[in-house]
């Protein structure tokens, strides 16, 4: 039985479709408004449809998904290059209907409601955190310019604001004491606001025993854990520890012709966040970690430079990460350092 295939180019008001006729071999095209979407596939047998892992994707996937068709989401990247004229709806819709028929085609997951929330969290937490760097960094600018010398840090800082205001209060005209002031109390908000998204993750730790496997792993903690979880879902969606890698941007870029292929720095494809938590937590292992630190790598800081030391850790805990969510195992630290004395 043949499965019609659908290319859907998703927008806020107006969707466009694309398909073909597998009987006749008809194209079809066809533009509706968002609330007679579901509709007319609730009136088609089901079938394969095809969308860009795009905002409110994840949504739309899971509606089709409960009226029986197939869902794949294909990165956008990898859509643009088939769209063969001008840009606009038909021929993205199109591009997408011809992405979907490759056979080597990468698909994204589609996330359930929990996963979302929790990333959701994530991506306000971060928010907040670089709001929070930015006024900083911006009083001390402030202040700076009025002769105080503010350390750097934020916590070090925001620690002698009230003693340089204090000096500059003669100096200083009052509106703009009290507007620095008004600022601060912000912060003290944003630093609050931060510590109930930590908590509400924390609370939602407790209910995921897979969670509480990752944060075994040395440089794993809460924030990591929580966000691969978030973020991945099934991780036998990737076929190696390797390919788990390189979807977070954590292996070699690769130059080459006529046989000669030449590796360069790594990727930093895929998930920006993840790749970013992970270095953190590579970095800690690496500088803190020296008693209990492994054989390999003290063995790659005698011969590497330290990032390069620091990736290499945060690859090795990709590897680690996958090959304990596929085999539904614990972490063991003598397996990883008896692989290390073998290697």
């Amino acid at each position: 039985m043949q499965v019609t295939t659908y290319g859907l180019d998703l927008a806020k008001r107006v969707m466009q479709l694309h398909w073909v006729d597998m009987e006749t071999g008809e194209i079809h095209r066809k533009q509706m408004k968002r609330r007679a979407l579901l509709e007319f596939f609730a009136n088609r047998q089901p079938g394969i449809v095809a969308m860009e892992a795009c905002g409110s994707a994840y949504y739309w996937g899971r509606e089709l998904r409960k009226l029986g068709h197939e869902v794949r989401l294909v990165a956008a990247q990898f859509v643009r290059p088939f769209v063969k004229t001008n840009k606009n709806d038909a021929a993205d819709a199109a591009a997408i209907w011809e992405t979907v028929q490759r056979p080597d085609m990468r698909f994204v997951a589609v996330k359930n409601e929990e996963q979302q929330s929790v990333l959701s969290l994530h991506r306000i937490r971060e928010q907040l955190i670089k709001v929070r760097t930015m006024q900083v960094n911006q009083i001390r600018g402030l202040l700076y310019e009025f002769g105080a010398d503010l350390p750097q840090g934020r916590q070090k800082g925001l620690k002698e604001v009230p003693d340089a205001l204090a000096d500059l209060e003669e100096s200083l005209s009052p509106m703009f004491l009290d507007t620095v002031r008004q600022q601060l109390k912000r912060l003290e908000q944003m630093d609050k606001d931060i510590a109930d998204i930590e908590k509400r993750l924390t609370l939602w730790k407790k209910n995921q025993e897979t969670v509480t496997r990752l944060m075994a792993i040395p440089g794993v903690g809460l924030l990591t854990a929580t966000a691969i979880i978030a973020t991945v879902g099934d991780m036998k969606s990737f076929r190696s520890g390797r390919e788990f890698a390189a979807f977070l941007g954590l292996v070699p870029r690769q130059s080459g012709t006529g046989g000669k292929v030449r590796l360069l720095g790594i990727s930093k494809r895929g998930d920006s966040y993840l790749r970013k938590l992970l270095t953190h937590g590579a970095r800690a292992v690496v500088n803190f970690q020296i008693n209990n630190r492994n054989p390999w790598m003290d063995k790659l800081l005698c011969r590497r430079p330290h990032n390069v030391v620091v990736v290499a850790q945060a690859n090795k805990m990709a590897r680690t990460i996958w090959a304990l969510l596929v085999k539904n195992t614990e972490y063991m630290a003598s397996h990883t350092i008896k692989a290390a004395s073998i290697s």
